[in-house]
């Protein structure tokens, strides 16, 4: 029975360690893509504020196109604030998850084409999705508020440590140990 024991700890090590080389991965191709789009971005409205010729580009659509490329920007950024914290404390943190979901679908709610009033399908599917985003969010906020004594005292790594397999591979880091009482009160 040990010898067994032994061969799942080193292949869970191993799972373990292909994770987070994937997650990484992830880290570098998102920051590569959001500097390629911040740079495209800047050379857009630097050109656009040059150029005279287009004094409407910042109204109407021309306005839209920038304000939904920002936004493109801000939900990578958000991508990638995700994956990082996932490598850092190696858990998901569902409130960043909504926050980047509600900020992907206000970006479509405002990206909206002229002529998307006559897409009734469309409309009632993004307004759904936002009620149902919104609602879990405000779910996700109430269930951590310092009101609930079973949580209290427990930080969100080691609460998820309780619900996971008491059998981890691998070793905690800094951001696992136990927060000090001053900052658990917060």
């Amino acid at each position: 029975m040990p010898e067994f024991r032994r061969r799942r700890r080193s292949f869970l090590q191993w799972v373990d360690q292909g994770e987070k080389q994937v997650a990484m991965l992830l880290t570098v191709i998102t920051a590569v893509v959001i500097v390629a789009a911040l740079v495209q971005l800047t050379v857009k409205v630097t050109l656009a504020l040059i150029n005279t010729d287009q004094d409407a580009y910042w109204l109407g659509d021309g306005l839209i196109r920038v304000l939904g490329d920002l936004l493109t920007v801000l939900i990578a950024l958000e991508v990638l604030q995700n994956i990082t914290s996932y490598l850092r404390r190696h858990v998901v943190q569902i409130e960043l998850v909504l926050v980047t979901a509600l900020t992907a679908v206000a970006r479509k709610v405002i990206v909206l084409p002229a002529g998307s009033e006559n897409k009734p399908q469309l409309l009632i599917g993004l307004g759904i999705s936002s009620i149902a985003l919104a609602g879990a969010y405000w779910l996700v906020k109430r269930s951590m508020q310092p009101g609930d004594s079973a949580r209290k005292h427990q930080s969100s790594t080691e609460q998820a440590r309780l619900y996971l397999d008491g059998d981890q591979c691998a070793p905690p880091d800094d951001d696992d140990q136990p927060e000090a009482a001053t900052d658990r009160q917060h």
